[in-house]
């Protein structure tokens, strides 16, 4: 648009000089009288329109003044600005960057998980997401000092840094079960240092996988199943402790049971419910035998007509 601007003043110029010296020229004088007022509604229309910017949503606008980029952002919607002004879009929504050992699921094309050893001497290979965004008060500082492509210069390298930084303290199995979130917890300080005075914001690192080599893979497996298998245990025995609690109780119950009954019978009461049993069974309606001991003592007392 500056350049437009240019142009046409320049036009303008010459327009006017053509004029004067035309002045005699009635119909030359005319042309050049349409001329200068079109150059000019061009030259107000052109600086009308290179004095409104408009700045989308999650986007500010850094104004540059002949190369100078100034300290004044501009917000999103309708700005009015210094027509002789050009405006650099900056995006300050959350970004993501991810490195993964898929094709085509991260920012570049390929395998680009970051290889790194631990401290126990093992190669892993670690998949990352990192949300940032850039600080729109910090829009012009990135603008100078760093430019458009700050992801490459300083987003990527720096991810790559601070996992292998920290992974070097951590053991391998560490990372991959029990201290996973100390080690996401120790490069999100790394890299908030890093970040740190160039206007990005870290907002979360995500550490979607970790790859260890195939027989330590295998060792894990098996301490965890080593592990399940010594719970399950733990549990059965816990199971048959209760059990043997139980018929414990069960038993003690029965026994006391035994001494109360033994202690109430005598002879007498079995005498006499031995002869109700007879009589029960000898007027029951079923054609029934009954062959029983001969006893002085009982018979007497069986009525056997009834």
């Amino acid at each position: 648009m500056l350049a437009i601007l240019i142009l046409l003043i320049i036009l303008l110029v010459i327009v006017l000089i053509a004029k004067k010296q035309t002045a005699d020229n009635k119909s030359a004088l005319k042309v050049t009288k349409i001329l200068t007022i079109l150059l000019i509604a061009g030259i107000v229309l052109v600086i009308v329109f290179s004095s409104l910017v408009q700045v989308g949503p999650g986007e500010v606008g850094v104004p540059i003044l002949f190369g100078k980029v100034q300290d004044n952002v501009l917000y999103s919607g309708l700005n009015i600005i210094n027509p002789l002004m050009t405006v650099e879009i900056i995006d300050v929504k959350t970004q993501a960057y991810t490195m993964s050992v898929v094709r085509e699921e991260g920012q570049r094309t390929g395998d680009d998980a970051i290889t790194t050893l631990t401290s126990d001497g093992l190669t892993i290979r670690l998949d990352v997401t990192v949300w940032y965004r850039v600080n729109a008060v910090d829009a012009p500082n990135v603008l100078r000092t760093i430019g458009l492509d700050y992801t490459e210069k300083i987003v990527r390298p720096a991810i790559r840094t601070a996992l292998r930084d920290i992974s070097v303290k951590y053991t391998a199995t560490d990372i991959y079960s029990t201290k996973r979130n100390d080690f996401v917890s120790d490069v999100t300080k790394n890299l908030e240092g890093a970040f740190e005075g160039r206007g990005i914001l870290l907002e979360r690192v995500l550490l979607r996988n970790v790859e260890l080599p195939e027989k330590v893979r295998e060792a894990i497996d098996e301490k965890i199943a080593a592990e399940q298998r010594a719970q399950q245990m733990v549990y059965i025995l816990q199971k048959e402790k209760q059990e043997a609690e139980r018929k414990k109780v069960e038993a003690s119950g029965i026994a006391e049971a035994q001494k109360i009954i033994s202690n109430t019978i005598n002879s007498q009461y079995l005498q006499w419910k031995y002869i109700e049993t007879l009589k029960d069974v000898i007027n029951s309606k079923n054609s029934t035998f009954i062959i029983a001991p001969y006893d002085q003592k009982l018979m007497p007392l069986l009525n056997l007509n009834r």
